[in-house]
């Protein structure tokens, strides 16, 4: 990102470049001038009607888009190991977070903690907790954190900081050792039952040859598809502006993404996919995506600006340390106001 840049304001940009969909790409690079917008792209490929307008809006500013996702993740789901379910007699898994805790204490009782977090460095806290805010809030409130709309302070962030400190009581007791990229291995040998964390996890999990598992949206967030994208734009001043438009057209189309997303086990941006290429989560996901309200995640940088998901990752890092709620909200309504939101 450092390369990336000391070149976009050297004006040596690079012809394209990944960049997550959002405001990690808008406020980086579009408001300070440096990206071309890319509605006319968009118009003359049919992209308005092949990709759903909420996600559209995400990738935009001012009613232009500004890059074209290659792809989409889900970020709020809830990853589940059934034999620990079958060993504790759950039934089925947890659609609120009151059923999240009455799910927990039946694991506990066969001391099996019942949510896999791994903060060894700040980040995988952050990514639970933007899915407990989602629950708490609705998608409504929940964009609105992002134009002000929605204060820090509001009950709504309170009652989801308070939802946090009790489910880390159920975590995995080591979780302030636990590396991210170390957590599937806890899932797979059986010592936690439960993770909140992106549908990258479907990949891990079968390249780990391990099957006994189940997903549903996170708790208190069905209806609701919280996503991330890779994307690629055109910056001002490419010196092969022609082959970044080509390639664009490839990054945009049907044929490209049904290539390129059955392999990296996400789904594509488009609503007109072929599903026989796709497994039967992915299919899932799929028509999640058609049918459900779409919000950005905060954590991989559809949401908020860089800075914010700076400040946000390490302020739940301290949250999962001290597990102080009235700290934690303190510091998120200052990164905010920091972040000038709705200004």
């Amino acid at each position: 990102k450092a390369v990336l840049k000391t070149r976009m304001l050297g004006g040596d940009p690079p012809d394209s470049f990944q960049v997550h969909l959002g405001r990690e790409l808008i406020d980086s690079h579009v408001i300070p001038g440096r990206m071309e917008p890319l509605d006319e792209l968009y118009a003359s490929e049919g992209w308005t009607n092949s990709f759903p307008k909420q996600l559209i809006d995400i990738a935009g500013l001012d009613g232009k888009p500004y890059s074209v996702p290659v792809n989409i993740h889900r970020s709020n789901v809830l990853w589940y190991h059934k034999g620990l379910f079958q060993q504790a007699e759950v039934d089925a898994p947890p659609a609120s977070w009151d059923e999240f805790f009455a799910v927990a204490e039946k694991l506990k009782a066969k001391d099996i903690p019942a949510l896999a977090i791994a903060e060894s460095a700040p980040g995988f806290t952050g990514h639970v907790f933007e899915s407990i805010l989602l629950a708490s809030l609705g998608p409504d409130k929940y964009r609105g954190l992002f134009n002000g709309q929605t204060k820090w302070d509001d009950a709504g962030v309170t009652q989801s900081l308070q939802t946090l400190q009790r489910a880390l009581e159920y975590a995995n007791p080591n979780y302030l050792s636990v590396s991210w990229g170390d957590i599937n291995d806890l899932i797979v040998a059986g010592k936690v039952a439960m993770m909140i964390m992106g549908d990258w996890t479907h990949g891990l999990l079968k390249s780990k040859n391990f099957s006994d598992y189940g997903w549903v949206p996170s708790p208190g967030t069905a209806g609701t598809f919280m996503l991330l994208s890779d994307s690629f734009g055109l910056p001002k001043g490419a010196k092969n502006r022609e082959n970044v438009i080509n390639w664009l057209k490839v990054c945009g189309s049907r044929e490209g993404q049904d290539a390129f997303n059955p392999l990296k086990g996400s789904i594509p941006a488009r609503t007109d996919a072929d599903l026989t290429k796709y497994d039967d989560y992915l299919k899932s996901a799929m028509e999640d995506f058609k049918s459900n309200q779409l919000v950005g995640s905060i954590a991989h940088g559809a949401a908020a600006k860089e800075s914010f998901m700076t400040d946000y990752a390490n302020v739940l890092n301290i949250m999962a340390t001290n597990k102080n709620v009235d700290e934690a909200q303190s510091k998120l309504s200052q990164a905010a106001a920091d972040a000038n939101f709705g200004a």
